[in-house]
């Protein structure tokens, strides 16, 4: 998601041109072309780091392995090269049998035609799709069609805050709004400490941030119609907000300007930064030497008051789906894979490894869940978080204003003024950019 824009969004045009053509899926690596035995699966990377990942999930391969004679070959694929990399599979008709996407992707991928569609006789050879939880499966394509995927992981973000940090600087609570979370701020932001981690190099992140800050000021950077709205001036004005607590507030460190995936939590676990906006991140703190005593979670701020739906949302829907190349010569296989991947143990397990909200009805049970912590998450899921747009250009949305936003973090950490005006210069190229 890194890689310029313009390649991107000629990458979005050919996979959907490739759709025509009924490209998708398959493996060119030695997976289901050769054998029904074997299966190829893109995992996103969801721990502390790529190594990690393979540590949890190969003996869960291992299991599913023992079960049902297929081997799985798994790729843990960083979310800096995932988008681009799926793309490049639905036309080229040549990727894995089985990958994790973020639902946020799922509407434009969907549009490709390349992922298997999720209708009724697929979800009951999973268990059925009223195993899962509603808001999960709304965020796994467009409204009135088929999911073009699977809930695997359900996310939201939370405000995690260090109290060493926070008792050192005399502040006894977090902060519950903005102005709270700027003055905060100020107090902590001195002798080489900073109050608050971003990562400007982080296209998804910055999306996600403005996202939930747009709906604050009444922006939704869509139309009902799904034309974008990226210049509106609640759209500005999130987008301003976001960037001013470097440019402005002098909270964010300047540095952070080029911060990619993960370099926030790292700078918050080793006592650099107080407070970081993540989805969930106790398993990376763990990882990095902290313990559950360190650190603790609050919602997200809002303007004023508390969380809540409309102006008072805190947090994108944000989760993890898991999804079929229509064209994998072993569909029964991968489809047991899913079936493996989101059963009631499996989902306990991965979800509470993790940190994650399982989206499966059953799995959520466990107590594992009810810890303070991952309750943040399901209370910020079930009362004020929101979908991001399910309109066909998602992910070029994700690609062209998430770019605008690391345009303007580098004139922030360059001492560039942030203007309205230049705010909405950026949005207004980013707009110019996106395909009808």
């Amino acid at each position: 998601m890194r890689k310029a824009r313009a390649a991107a969004a000629v990458t979005i045009v050919s996979a959907l041109a490739a759709a025509v053509t009924g490209c998708g899926g398959g493996s060119s690596e030695g997976g289901s072309n050769e054998s029904p035995k074997t299966l190829t699966y893109w995992a996103s990377n969801q721990g502390p780091s790529i190594e990690a990942d393979k540590k949890i999930l190969t003996p869960e391969l291992a299991k599913f392995e023992k079960q049902t004679g297929i081997k799985v070959k798994l790729e843990v694929v960083p979310w800096s090269d995932l988008l681009n990399r799926i793309l490049a599979a639905t036309s080229s008709g040549k990727g894995p049998d089985v990958l994790n996407i973020g639902n946020t992707w799922s509407a434009s991928l969907q549009a490709t035609g390349a992922l298997l569609p999720w209708n009724t006789k697929n979800f009951d050879a999973i268990g059925g799709r009223d195993r899962f939880v509603d808001s999960a499966v709304a965020s796994a394509g467009a409204e009135g069609k088929d999911p073009s995927a699977v809930p695997l992981y359900s996310l939201a973000y939370a405000l995690y805050y260090n109290k060493a940090m926070f008792k050192d600087a005399g502040i006894e609570k977090p902060p519950a709004t903005w102005d709270e979370l700027v003055a905060d701020g100020k107090k902590i932001s001195k002798d080489g400490k900073w109050a608050l981690g971003a990562e400007g190099g982080n296209l998804s992140n910055n999306i996600h941030q403005v996202f939930a800050l747009g709906k604050q000021h009444g922006a939704d950077f869509f139309d009902k119609d799904g034309k974008p709205t990226f210049t509106s001036d609640g759209a500005v004005a999130a987008v301003k907000q976001y960037v001013d607590f470097m440019a402005k507030d002098k909270i964010i460190a300047p540095g952070n300007a080029e911060y990619a995936q993960n370099q926030s939590l790292q700078d918050f676990a080793k006592g650099k930064t107080a407070m970081v906006l993540w989805q969930a991140a106790a398993s990376t703190f763990a990882s990095q030497g902290m313990k559950p005593e360190d650190w603790g979670v609050a919602p997200v701020p809002v303007q004023s008051g508390v969380p809540g739906t409309g102006e008072q949302t805190n947090s994108m829907v944000a989760g993890i789906n898991i999804a079929v190349f229509n064209n994998t010569k072993n569909i029964d296989g991968a489809k047991k894979f899913v079936k493996f991947m989101t059963s009631d143990a499996e989902q306990t397990l991965l979800n509470k490894t993790y940190g994650s909200v399982p989206p499966v009805k059953a799995a959520q049970e466990d107590p594992a869940f009810g810890a303070s912590d991952v309750k943040v998450l399901k209370d910020t899921l079930g009362t004020s978080a929101a979908p991001l747009p399910q309109v066909a250009n998602e992910s070029q949305f994700e690609t062209t204003v998430g770019t605008a936003v690391k345009g303007l973090w580098a004139d922030a950490a360059a001492g560039k003024p942030v203007t309205t005006e230049s705010v909405k210069a950026a949005l207004t190229k980013a707009q110019q950019q996106m395909t009808p």
